[in-house]
């Protein structure tokens, strides 16, 4: 493992929003991107797991963490072109990408727009977006947006992971979004992953693909995964059983090695 030291520095969007950004370890740039509404946090504890042969490269999302938190604009395709500008920031041409959840949707936009900036693609818990995607059901939605923000809370982690990994890990969890966020930035995530569409977009990409989910995630329903797989060219997929959507975590004993072997072939 690297014993480089970690950075922790800001880059600038071309539209000038600060962009806070995270590099640890040494090798080959892999960045790894967040679900709707949270910080670099989302990957703690995880991220470890690519430092034998990558650096690890993540950021706050413009509304979350230490990055700026303008009234706007916030879409899937902005945050996009903000990675290129942390890449940008730290010189890189070229790096591996790693998405997950909302995260996925922004590395599909990377890999669309900025094919020779991206080595492989990885894929976690997402969807296409737009009207081909498989959305989540009218239960799961009443759920998140119950107006008690415990029970709320309550319903998310629910999502997010099966009770018998709740009762071995009590927390505290990375997952469950930004408290720090202002309401207008927590408004503009959701309507940036809500209004996603890539279908069209994603025969484009170029980078070798995996496609990875939980069979029991509700969030974005495992549907989603023949959608992608049948839209991108060659992608790979694997499926989590008993996993819900931050099968990342709940199955990182497998998910880790898994990620860190398709990584390790030359781009």
């Amino acid at each position: 493992m690297s014993t480089d030291q970690p950075l922790h520095a800001h880059a600038r969007a071309e539209d000038g929003t600060r962009l806070a950004y995270q590099r640890h370890g040494g090798g080959r740039p892999l960045v790894l991107l967040a679900g709707q509404a949270n910080d670099h946090h989302w990957w703690d504890g995880v991220r470890e797991d690519f430092h034998a042969t990558h650096s690890t490269i993540t950021l706050d999302y413009r509304g979350t963490g230490d990055s700026d938190k303008p009234d706007g604009p916030y879409s899937t395709q902005v945050f996009a072109d903000d990675v290129i500008a942390v890449l940008d920031d730290l010189g890189i041409e070229r790096a591996d990408v790693y998405g997950t959840s909302m995260g996925g949707r922004v590395a599909q936009w990377i890999a669309v727009r900025h094919p020779r900036r991206v080595g492989r693609l990885v894929l976690g818990c997402t969807s296409p977006g737009g009207p081909h995607a498989v959305e989540r059901d009218a239960a799961v939605r009443r759920a998140l947006a119950q107006p008690d923000p415990a029970a709320a809370r309550e319903a998310l982690l629910d999502l997010m992971y099966t009770p018998a990994w709740r009762a071995a890990h009590p927390g505290p969890y990375t997952t469950l979004g930004d408290p720090r966020m202002p309401p207008h930035a927590r408004r503009g995530h959701l309507q940036a992953s809500n209004r996603h569409d890539a279908w069209d977009a994603l025969p484009r990409i170029t980078a070798p693909t995996l496609i990875l989910h939980g069979d029991q995630d509700r969030l974005t329903p495992p549907a989603n995964v023949p959608l992608l797989a049948s839209r991108i060219p060659n992608a790979r997929t694997h499926i989590f059983p008993g996993a819900r959507h931050a099968y990342f975590q709940e199955c990182r004993p497998q998910a880790g090695p898994l990620v860190a072997d398709f990584l390790k072939a030359k781009a």
